[in-house]
């Protein structure tokens, strides 16, 4: 059965967690332990989500899902966003490291795949529980640390490929497109392009006209397209995004030239406004890794680590990188998404790794 949070179903299934988190906090060890072993108290942990902006849905609906857990166990969340500035990120995380990092649990999407070695080492020497999300070195293994609990990210290259595939149906197989990127130093962008190409050599009637960065803005996708259509004009049947918020400034500037309904158009994240488009017909395709979901199940990770209820050393290799589950939307299914149901259990400490479906590889 699919399981899927949207923002504000969030917002009232995670608020029924605090029970389901009773026994995890009555039976772990008091502040007096041992924190490298997980001997926190659970009311001394301190809760961290950092993210790029709150301007792209998919991101806020991240830091609300983190809000939700932290009210369902007692604390509260420090939301951080540094603006997709890998400065004022690294800057953020030192700041916050340099202060009182006992007991203290991080859930951080990195800005590029190289802004993730700074930020592990920090926490490691800091002796703050880390979870990142999406972008890591593909070297580098949190098995190899202490506090570095998790890595979560999604396959790129199958979602791309899925939203590939759905843009090559809705023209026919055939026909003229362009590709929105994200940026260009993370996984995400990589995998996901590489999943585009995949679908462009199965379905060989469709052309990849163009391609451009637009670094998972709507506004600067909204340019870019409005560059590419002047471009390349009627030739464009589709536009493939590399995140839903590219795709919706992609609608704006079909919008904008008069073409909205006659270029089909797909994006990954499922963010709210996406949904809207899809079920209207305005938009074709969409993945979603559920934003919220990711936002409370990084604390519940590394909150599980802090409390003892997890022991980092015992964790499954697998489980210190995953993919996790991703759901692909079209407007068969859409319907299914728009009003999903939260399963509290989701979060609890024997259950926070229930949507892995693999280790990276």
């Amino acid at each position: 059965m699919t399981r899927m949070t949207r923002p504000a179903s969030a917002l009232i299934g995670l608020s029924l967690a605090a029970l389901a988190f009773t026994a995890c906090s009555e039976s772990a060890t008091g502040s007096g332990g041992d924190d490298a072993a997980g001997g926190c108290d659970p009311s001394d942990v301190q809760l961290l989500g950092q993210v790029r902006n709150e301007s792209n849905p998919y991101e806020a609906a991240w830091l609300d899902g983190g809000d939700a857990f932290a009210e369902s166990v007692g604390l509260t969340q420090e939301r951080l966003t540094y603006d997709g500035d890998s400065t004022k990120q690294q800057d953020q995380i030192a700041q916050r490291l340099a202060g009182d990092t006992e007991c203290l649990v991080m859930n951080i999407l990195p800005n590029g795949d190289s802004d993730t070695p700074p930020i592990v080492e920090g926490a490691e020497e800091a002796g703050a529980y880390l979870v990142t999300q999406w972008n890591k070195p593909a070297d580098m293994n949190p098995a190899d640390y202490d506090y570095w609990v998790s890595h979560i990210t999604y396959n790129g290259v199958e979602s791309g490929k899925q939203i590939g595939d759905a843009l090559a149906e809705a023209i026919g197989g055939e026909g003229g497109i362009i590709a929105l990127q994200g940026v260009l130093d993370t996984a995400a962008a990589k995998d996901r392009f590489a999943g585009l190409e995949e679908s462009l050599a199965e379905n060989t009637g469709m052309t990849l006209l163009d391609d451009q960065t637009a670094n998972f803005s709507r506004a600067e996708a909204l340019e870019v397209t409005k560059t590419l259509l002047t471009k390349h004009g009627d030739d464009i049947k589709g536009i493939w995004a590399a995140n839903d918020d590219m795709a919706l400034g992609a609608l704006e500037a079909l919008q904008q030239a008069g073409r909205e309904g006659e270029v089909a158009v797909v994006g990954i994240d499922a963010v709210p406004d996406a949904l809207t488009a899809i079920q209207d017909g305005s938009m074709t395709a969409t993945v979603s890794s559920d934003g919220p979901w990711q936002g409370g199940v990084g604390l519940a990770i590394g909150y599980c680590a802090a409390i003892g209820e997890i022991d980092v050393d015992e964790i499954d290799e697998e489980h210190r990188a995953f993919y996790a589950e991703q759901f692909l939307i079209t407007e068969d299914n859409v319907a299914e998404f728009t009003t999903p149901e939260t399963d509290p259990a989701d979060f609890e400490c024997d259950n926070v790794f229930d949507r892995a479906v693999g280790p990276l590889s």
